[in-house]
């Protein structure tokens, strides 16, 4: 069972690695509403890949809390196509942050991890002791497996140093901030900005990979970052802990609420001849409601929200 343990974010300097991402973004706007000094570093500053520039970073600014959302990220394409970039550097942000953080004397530090460390065919909804026991998807391994370093990284450091080192697993997130490009996009937003050009160019249909039949587990970004804070301040513990929506939806659901959202009124042809990928991917909620804290934002207003999001600062 999760430990508990209360802690106060009140006057601490909280350091959001990442914060341009969409995940260190959202934390970003979350933590305003807490009485506490949010620090940022853009690559001007500090390149996370250089150990020497991370410590003495860290070293002067001295953070109370750090927050790792910085991660080389992208889909299944860009994992495929360039492996060692996601594994090494991953790898060095994550020890990199880790070891200048303990050096520099961190009080707390959340490690965010990815729902890909879990194996291709995890029992579903998926637990969090489910990790390891089995052969990653082959697609994105090195991410996942640079991903799981990290975890490891920060358990070490609890059982060594007696850091308060935690990780969180969050789910497929989307929202403000998101990546829109179809070459290297996930699923949410491709299909956003299929749907939106789609109904721009008048056609008379939309076309989708697979069977639409695979299940797929969403939650908004500030969904995530709202669990990421309740994390911070209740959970001290050495596993790591899912954070997501506890629901699923199939691929062609999804598309139907995207197209109600965006207003596409066409056809959705389902291309099988390309492949479908895993049958379902759901995380099990269950640790992290029993810490007290579920979503807020349900679907389809956060897909409103996000088009609206796309509409303003991408379309």
């Amino acid at each position: 069972m999760p430990s508990e343990a209360a802690f106060d974010l009140t006057g601490k300097r909280v350091w959001v690695a990442g914060h341009r991402g969409m995940v260190g973004a959202a934390l970003v706007r979350r933590l305003q509403s807490e009485a506490c000094e949010v620090v940022t570093a853009g690559r001007s500053d500090v390149d996370l890949l250089r150990q020497d520039q991370t410590e003495n970073w860290l070293s002067k600014n001295k953070p109370d809390v750090v927050i790792v959302a910085a991660a080389k990220v992208g889909g299944i394409l860009a994992n495929d196509t360039y492996p060692a970039d996601f594994l090494y550097q991953n790898l060095m942000i994550e020890a990199n942050i880790i070891e200048a953080s303990r050096q520099a004397g961190v009080g707390k530090l959340l490690f965010l991890g990815s729902s890909c460390i879990y194996p291709k065919l995890a029992p579903q909804p998926i637990q969090e002791d489910s990790l390891l026991t089995g052969p990653l998807e082959p697609t994105n391994e090195w991410y996942a497996i640079a991903k799981i370093a990290g975890i490891k990284l920060a358990q070490s450091y609890r059982k060594q140093y007696g850091c308060d080192y935690i990780s969180a697993m969050p789910t497929n997130l989307y929202g403000p901030e998101d990546n829109f490009d179809l070459q290297s996009s996930h699923v949410m937003p491709a299909l956003l900005r299929k749907a939106h050009e789609a109904k721009q160019r008048g056609d008379s249909q939309i076309t989708i990979w697979g069977t639409g039949t695979p299940r797929r587990e969403f939650l908004h970004v500030d969904d995530c970052a709202d669990g990421l804070v309740h994390l911070l301040k209740t959970y001290s513990g050495f596993e790591h802990v899912n954070i997501g929506s506890g629901e699923d939806v199939t691929i062609l659901e999804l598309t139907q609420a995207v197209c109600e959202v965006v207003g596409f009124t066409g056809e959705i042809v389902k291309d099988t001849s390309k492949p479908d990928g895993t049958p379902r991917k759901l995380m099990s909620a269950d640790r992290l409601r029993a810490m007290g804290w579920a979503p807020k934002i349900e679907l389809k207003d956060g897909i409103s929200q996000t088009y609206r999001w796309f509409l303003a600062n991408r379309a």
